[in-house]
């Protein structure tokens, strides 16, 4: 286990690598189980500062910079399998930020896929105040209304004191994250966005387009925000590793979109 990385099953002999990103409030800890989905590749997953085993550190400054410091670990551990970088939500916006610092370079991963997120172009300016200013019952009302937190950490005073601090400060990383302009990703990207997701608008998903020269591919699965902690999405990450494997981050340039419901 690295500073940034950490990878429940190592499997040196897989093909591929799958990196996950997790929600804001999320760790790594939350795709501890999804080795045992994709048996055919080496999960890893981000692991943030300020909880889990990373809890006495202090909380990250902004998106950019924890993305610098995730590209600079992938890049020293890359041994020349093709990687698939995973995002769900905040972690979508910093997966996307990790393959841009990437590109280009011998770990430029294979394919971006975000997950339960709006494009990053579309933040161009830093939001206004939100859940991460509010009083702690009102971001409980905030992460009860999102789902994918167990409601035990929503009750337990203890819990919260807990996990309240990292929550907060994550919200504070999306709402100051502000997109910079650039040249798009030469690797594939493909969005994932659930159907009854009431968070995130099918407009801002389909501008994620524009953030690739590669080709975009958009999936429409059930569910809610939190989609993926019932049903995973393997068979779409399966597609991309494979897709990675044979073909590399510039197979797809050109393709057209894919607007499939799976």
């Amino acid at each position: 286990m690295t500073r940034w990385l950490h990878c429940p099953v190592p499997r040196p002999g897989a093909a591929h690598r799958l990196v996950c990103f997790a929600h804001a409030g999320g760790s790594a800890a939350y795709f501890h189980a999804w080795a045992a989905g994709l048996p055919g590749a080496e999960v890893h997953a981000v692991r943030y500062p300020g909880r889990a085993d990373r809890l006495h550190e202090p909380f990250a400054d902004g998106l950019h910079a924890m993305a610098r410091d995730v590209a600079e670990e992938l890049a020293a551990v890359d041994d020349g399998r093709p990687a698939v970088l995973f995002g769900h939500s905040m972690g979508a916006l910093l997966a996307y930020e990790t393959a841009r610092l990437l590109a280009g370079g011998p770990a430029a991963p294979a394919h971006l896929i975000a997950s339960a997120a709006g494009a990053p172009l579309l933040r161009r300016t830093a939001r206004p105040a939100g859940a991460d200013d509010a009083d702690d019952d009102a971001l409980v009302a905030t992460l009860a209304a999102l789902g994918g937190t167990a409601p035990e950490l929503l009750t337990d005073r203890a819990l919260r004191a807990y996990v309240l601090p990292y929550v907060r400060a994550d919200f504070a990383l999306v709402r100051g994250y502000v997109h910079r302009p650039g040249p798009p990703l030469d690797c594939p990207l493909t969005t994932i966005t659930a159907a009854d997701d009431r968070h995130v608008r099918p407009a801002d998903v389909a501008a994620w387009a524009a953030h690739t020269r590669a080709g975009h591919r958009a999936r429409t699965v059930p569910g809610g925000h939190f989609y993926l902690t019932a049903a995973p999405p393997f068979a779409i990450i399966g597609e991309a590793l494979a897709e990675g494997l044979a073909d590399g981050p510039a197979a797809a340039a050109g393709t057209a979109p894919d607007q499939r419901r799976n």
